[in-house]
């Protein structure tokens, strides 16, 4: 079997409505267009979402048009106050998060941020921590362990443009230099 010998489908191609061509036809006269007004006419083409003046579906669903991120991660918020009820040198997991009912979620990553106090020794593990919440834990003397961390950001080497600066300045002398310059 060859490319030249592939067929459609069946019933998947039909033939073009040749409109226009006599009353016998069944599309003449009129050629399907109806009868008189802009939708008639040669030349017409609406613009997308166009509802014939009307007030059209993307206007009044205009709170739900925007970009939604598919890789969005949303993780659950846990307080530094929350951890100070646990006992000194007890290792706090997501797991025993859950079970002192303080994590709603199973399935939501946690997240521990920096607000409230913290004075117990804690070693804490959870998928982030805010800034603020890791120097709080650690001030308090406990140990902090993300288990995954955020891909660092690294920026991209920058050009030497101090030599090429050095250069345009020495070029171009200021308007107080040209004027004494032209009095001498």
């Amino acid at each position: 079997m060859r490319m030249n010998d592939l067929a459609p489908n069946p019933g998947s191609v039909h033939k073009k409505k040749r409109v226009g061509r006599g009353n016998s036809s069944g599309h003449g006269t009129s050629a399907g267009r109806g009868t008189k007004g802009q939708q008639s006419r040669s030349g017409y083409s609406r613009r997308i979402g166009f509802e014939g003046g009307q007030n059209p579906l993307i206007r009044s669903l205009s709170r739900l048009r925007g970009f939604t991120n598919r890789f969005r991660v949303e993780y659950e918020p846990i307080n530094v106050s929350d951890l100070a009820n646990f006992a000194a040198g007890t290792s706090v997991t997501s797991a025993s998060l859950r079970e002192a009912g303080i994590v709603k979620s199973a399935r939501m990553p946690v997240k521990i941020l920096g607000r409230g106090d913290i004075s117990v020794a804690l070693k804490v593990e959870a998928e982030r921590f805010s800034a603020s919440a890791r120097q709080k834990i650690e001030a308090a003397g406990g140990t902090v362990n993300e288990l995954n961390p955020a891909p660092v950001k690294e920026e991209a080497p920058k050009a030497p443009r101090a030599a090429a600066a050095d250069s345009d300045e020495a070029d171009e002398a200021s308007p107080a230099e040209a004027e004494e310059e032209s009095e001498a």
